[in-house]
Formats: C-alpha cells, structure tokens, sequence
C-alpha cells in the first residue's frame, strides 16, 4: 500500500476511572486474549502498510512490553517495520506531547525521512476491522486534502464523547464539532484519517509554528473551509473503548457469535502475541455458559456471560455473571462476583461478594497473594 501508518496510543482519559491507572488505554485487555491496539495493528498488516509508528505516552510500559516483538503482526522486515515512539528531551524541546499534533510534531523526522506519499492515522483504542486500502481509494477519487472515517452513534447520549460532523451529498465534511455538550447530529468521526504525507509535514509544521497542538481542532475544524475535508461512512461494527461503560459493553458483545465469527474466523484475521501457556482447564463441578475463557485458566465454579483473560483461577463454590475478569486474576472460594469489572492480577479473598448495579463495578483489591 502506498501509505504509512501512524497510531495515536499515547492518551489518557479519566473515564476509564482506576482501570487505567497502570496502563494506557490502547493497551486494555479485549476479548479475552487481545489488547485494543491489536485491532489496529493488524488492520495496518492487513492492508498492507509495511511501515507504522506508534507514539506512546502515558503509563507506556505494559504497551511497550507488547509491542516488543513486531513479528505477531508480521511487521518484522527489513525494509519498513514497527517504530515506537515516546516523548523524548532534545536540544530544542524537552515536554511530553503537548496533544496529537504535537506528537506527530516531536515525531516529524520519521514522515520526513519517509517515501510514502499518503499517511493513515489511527487512534489506538478503537475496535474495528477494515481496509484502508478503500479508504485510500476514496480519498483519491475525490482528491480530497483529507479523508475522515465516520460511522453512526447509535446511542444519541454518546455522541458528546466524540467529534460530530455533517456532510452534503458529495460527503465533504461541511460541519465538525469536537466532543459537544448537545448535538442534533449522530454521524461521528471514528478518529481515522487519511492524508498525503507532505500536506500533513505541512500542516503540523503550521501549527506547532503557531503554538497549536490538538489534530482535531487545530487542523480538521480549522481547516473545514480552507480544505477538501470530506468523510468516509462506514456501518460495520466500530467501538471506542474509552470509558468504563464502552469498554465493558465492547467485551460482552463478544459473548455473540456473530461478533466473534466477524472477527476471528473470517480472514485476514486480528493478530496478537501469543503467550505460552496451557488451555484452559475445567474441573470436576464447573458450569461455564455463554462465556469466553482464556488460556492458563482453571475454572471450579459457575462462571455465566462472563469474559475471563489469561491465567484467571475461579474457585470452588464461585459464581461469576456478566463480569469482566483481567488477567491473572485469583478468585477465592464460595465468592460471588456479579456486573463488575475484576483488575488484573487481583487476589479476591475467599466469601467475598461484589456486584454492580446500574453503573458496572471496578473491582480492585490489593491483597498479598504470595508470601515468604
């Protein structure tokens, strides 16, 4: 593919409450054995982008150790490959990203030494399958300045987490508002974009001149009336997993079997790092239902509409319904565990109890598992 990637993973958002307090969001667990931004790493391989930089920021370290061996997303070659980037104290500038535009900005060097002449930026938390192939096309058969890939909120209520736009009948993007209190309008921008590499140097160039540094504000919204802005639509599935209650929802639409054959069993497939451990183990009295369970577990209980990452071990006597359980997490006997959110590596003492109710539960105990 004639373009380079770049995936925005360095954000953080207080939303997402104490679940990202030792990770960043484009690093959060889904569907049991994946991470968000395997989703767009592979649909970068998928498409045939042979050169992606990721810029990291926040609570970097969980994302780097993934990110450590490219080959999972068959980006390890000898021409092209996976950068990370973080922030970095040069001569010139000591800061950490002051916003998206800065990050590209403190990053120029690599669009600069680079030959592609079109750039596909992505953010790092979106959950999604697609070829950006068919956007590029679009992009070109309108020769547009810049291509925003949209989709319909279906939840009118969230549509202030998110950039809404409108466009006319040619699909130029004639309004754009970022995150508003109200809105009349459900068409969102799904944070990816397409753009030629030289206009972007350009543009970001303009704006750290000027002292500028969000993407969306300070050069799509600026911009609307100054550039061909238009939006590509799509309508399969799309979630942004930047709040508690996105992120929980996202992972129980895995329970339906038309969301995980969409995404595992049609090719090209999501790709991810692949950890050495055994499959999970049911015992003797364990009731598992409508529920994805991860290698390394070992389930004794009752676990119901539940997602389980890897290495979580369920007690004897434990009922587990429509939660959320991290990795490596050790559940206690007779606990009961309902509507909630389990940190990983978590210990839940044996007759435990939690359960959500309207808003989901984050379950997070600090209590010593090992001891000398």
């Amino acid at each position: 593919m004639r373009a380079l990637g770049i995936i925005l993973a360095g954000g953080n958002n207080s939303r997402m409450r104490e679940l990202s307090n030792k990770r960043a969001i484009a690093a959060m667990p889904v569907a049991g054995s994946y991470r968000a931004i395997d989703f767009a790493l592979s649909n970068m391989a998928n498409s045939h982008i042979q050169k992606v930089a990721v810029l990291t920021q926040y609570n970097a370290r969980s994302l780097n150790e993934h990110l450590s061996s490219s080959k999972w997303w068959d980006f390890g070659r000898k021409q092209g490959g996976l950068y990370v980037f973080t922030p970095t104290i040069t001569k010139e500038n000591s800061l950490w990203y002051q916003g998206t535009a800065d990050a590209i900005h403190q990053n120029i060097s690599f669009l600069k030494n680079s030959h592609e002449p079109y750039v596909v930026i992505v953010s790092g938390d979106g959950i999604y399958r697609m070829d950006y192939n068919k956007v590029l096309e679009f992009h070109i058969a309108k020769r547009a300045d810049i291509t925003v890939v949209c989709t319909t909120c279906r939840d009118q209520a969230e549509v202030e987490r998110f950039g809404v736009l409108r466009m006319n009948e040619d699909c130029r993007i004639e309004e754009f508002e970022e995150k508003p209190i109200i809105s009349s309008y459900n068409t969102v921008s799904t944070g990816i974009y397409v753009i030629r590499r030289r206009q972007l140097i350009e543009l970001i160039e303009r704006a750290a001149q000027e002292g500028r540094h969000d993407f969306v504000n300070d050069i799509l919204i600026r911009y609307k009336n100054l550039k061909r802005i238009y939006g590509y639509k799509i309508d399969s599935y799309w979630s942004n997993i930047s709040t508690v209650e996105s992120y929980y929802r996202t992972n129980m639409d895995f329970l339906k079997p038309e969301i995980r054959n969409y995404f595992f069993k049609q090719e090209p497939s999501i790709k991810t790092k692949i950890d050495d451990l055994p499959p999970a183990k049911y015992n003797p009295g364990a009731v598992v239902k409508n529920s994805l369970v991860a290698s390394g577990c070992i389930i004794n209980g009752i676990v119901e509409n539940s997602v389980l990452f890897k290495d979580v071990f369920v007690g004897n006597g434990c009922v587990i319904r429509n939660s959320v359980i991290l990795n490596d997490v050790y559940v206690g006997d007779n606990t009961r565990i309902e509507n909630c959110i389990v940190e990983s590596r978590d210990t839940i003492r044996a007759d435990s109890d939690f359960r959500g109710g309207d808003e989901v539960k984050i379950v997070v105990e600090k209590n010593e598992r090992y001891v000398l």
